[in-house]
């Protein structure tokens, strides 16, 4: 299947990343938000990853002006009934995504795709909102979009064959990602691995082994991680972690999976990481460490 045209609702950091992933492979990208202020904000935050970009000669202004006119900022789901395929990225929200996904059901051929970037829900509770669950499929993307090359696609209990294989093409012929298949089963394989190794490092900084630098420090050097698992949970969003652990801790029934309580601490401090400007690190207004 040739995609040209792809729904992308929720302007936040991942349906940022996706869309200008996207547009750069050329795919014309209707991204939604609830607001036009919200979508302005999504905008403004694609256009300044793309300046970053053309600093380190990684991109030229009139490929930046070509991947913007790609991407066009929609309020409304019924221009949505155009694309071949939708992805899903709001919040970790069952009920605010299922209904996300029975209104797509009123304006989506039944023959377009409908995915969901969770991290951690079910697909075949989601699916349960649409008279098509054939058609829906998780496709998540792992933070940051445009340079982890992964794609897990969890299948729910009603995904058909045809929809899995064409999602897979989509992956790695289309958007040149290894594609991994995940049967639906809470935190896939990447979250559930991950927000383990975050939940330990928390543990370690509350017994005060070291401090939030060295245990980054030890993973990053030590292991080559990219970023220490506290800078990976400041990227993630520290509320999105909290909620990925709670959800994990009350499926699996595992005290493994309890979140500690520094990071619940943070959470109802609102210090949520990048997204506010602090967690266990600072960050300035474009995402980067202080």
């Amino acid at each position: 299947m040739n995609f040209k045209k792809v729904g992308v609702i929720g302007g936040g950091t991942m349906g940022q990343g996706i869309s200008e992933m996207l547009a750069k492979k050329g795919i014309e990208v209707l991204l939604v938000e609830k607001t036009q202020d919200k979508l302005n904000h999504a905008w403004d935050m694609i256009e300044t990853s793309l300046d970053k970009q053309m600093e380190k000669w990684a991109l030229t202004q009139a490929e930046k002006k070509l991947i913007l006119s790609k991407i066009t900022k929609v309020t409304h789901f019924a221009d949505l009934g155009t694309c071949e395929l939708v992805i899903e990225t709001i919040s970790e929200d069952p009920e605010a995504k299922k209904e996300v996904f029975a209104q797509l059901d009123q304006v989506c051929p039944s023959n377009v795709i409908l995915a969901s970037n969770t991290s951690t829900l079910s697909l075949t509770e989601l699916a349960s909102s649409t008279m098509y669950p054939e058609r829906v499929i998780g496709m998540h993307f792992i933070y940051p979009v445009s340079k982890i090359d992964l794609v897990e696609i969890i299948r729910g209990l009603r995904t058909s064959d045809q929809t899995f294989e064409v999602t897979k093409n989509f992956i790695e012929q289309t958007v040149n990602k290894r594609g991994i298949m995940v049967y639906e089963s809470p935190g896939f394989v990447t979250s559930r691995i991950i927000c383990l190794l975050i939940n330990e490092a928390l543990h370690v900084l509350e017994e005060g082994v070291a401090s939030a630098e060295d245990i980054d420090d030890s993973m990053r050097i030590g292991y080559q991680f990219q970023y220490g698992p506290l800078e990976m949970a400041d990227r993630f969003g520290l509320d999105s972690v909290n909620a990925a652990l709670e959800r994990m801790f009350r499926e699996y029934g595992e005290l493994k999976y309890r979140p500690a309580i520094i990071l619940k601490k943070m959470v109802r401090a609102g210090s949520l990481g990048v997204k506010t400007g602090e967690g266990f690190f600072k960050y300035d207004k474009d995402g980067d460490r202080i």
